[in-house]
């Protein structure tokens, strides 16, 4: 059985997936290569998403792909850098899109942890990666093991807002059910992918949602 260090309140939930043959497989792969390669994020951190927002708290999931593969940027939350680290192209228009939807002024600095202790899940379906090789650990099992946590949250939740940014971000958020839950799409917020994210206005229907049913907006 592989053992797993998740925080408690997702091993409940996650425990039968832990088991399958796949999972083994999978862990046995990442740790040959955090033994033999150059791979991000630091190991302590690869589970990061699940330490910072607890199943319980989890109000918001934004998914990204694969962790950033430069020197010092992944940290185990989708989207997000390390204080001090330049923010990457589409952070930058995640917050240009904040600013313009909510008013808020550009933050200091790209680190998301803020975001994750309120109760924002960012969720990558690929947990590691090899340095400067994007998508080196992709179809090994993380994107099993990640669906999995989404058909968690969409099934033993209720009024969770699911932010899809993206082609492989709303392909793979297709299981959820869109009765009990809001999901909203936009294209990816890289520059690469052609513009068409700015004006979603993403940030405030969350938090309309969220307070329709009671909840605590999240302060971006």
């Amino acid at each position: 059985m592989a053992e797993v260090k998740i925080a408690e309140s997702w091993k409940t939930h996650l425990q039968e997936e832990f088991n399958k043959p796949y999972f083994e497989d999978l862990i046995t792969f990442v740790k040959h290569e955090y033994k033999t390669k150059k791979v991000y994020p630091p190991g302590s951190l690869i589970f990061n998403a699940f330490e910072k927002c607890s199943f319980d708290n989890c109000r918001v999931v934004i998914l990204g792909q694969d962790p950033y593969h430069g020197e010092g940027q992944a940290h185990g939350l989708s989207f997000s850098v390390p204080e001090g680290v330049k923010m990457p192209p589409s952070l930058v228009n995640i917050f240009k899109e904040i600013q313009a939807d909510l008013g808020k002024p550009f933050p200091k600095n790209g680190n998301l942890e803020r975001w994750a202790k309120q109760g924002v899940l960012l969720l990558n379906a690929t947990l590691t990666v090899r340095a400067g090789e994007a998508g080196s650990h992709q179809n090994k099992g993380w994107e099993k093991f990640t669906d999995a946590v989404i058909k968690v949250i969409s099934e033993q939740k209720e009024h969770v807002v699911f932010l899809l940014w993206g082609a492989y971000a709303q392909k793979k958020g297709k299981i959820v059910d869109r009765n009990k839950h809001l999901v909203l799409e936009a294209p990816h917020p890289s520059p690469l992918a052609g513009g068409g994210f700015a004006g979603n206005r993403h940030f405030s229907k969350t938090n309309e949602y969220l307070i329709k049913y009671g909840f605590e907006p999240i302060d971006w």
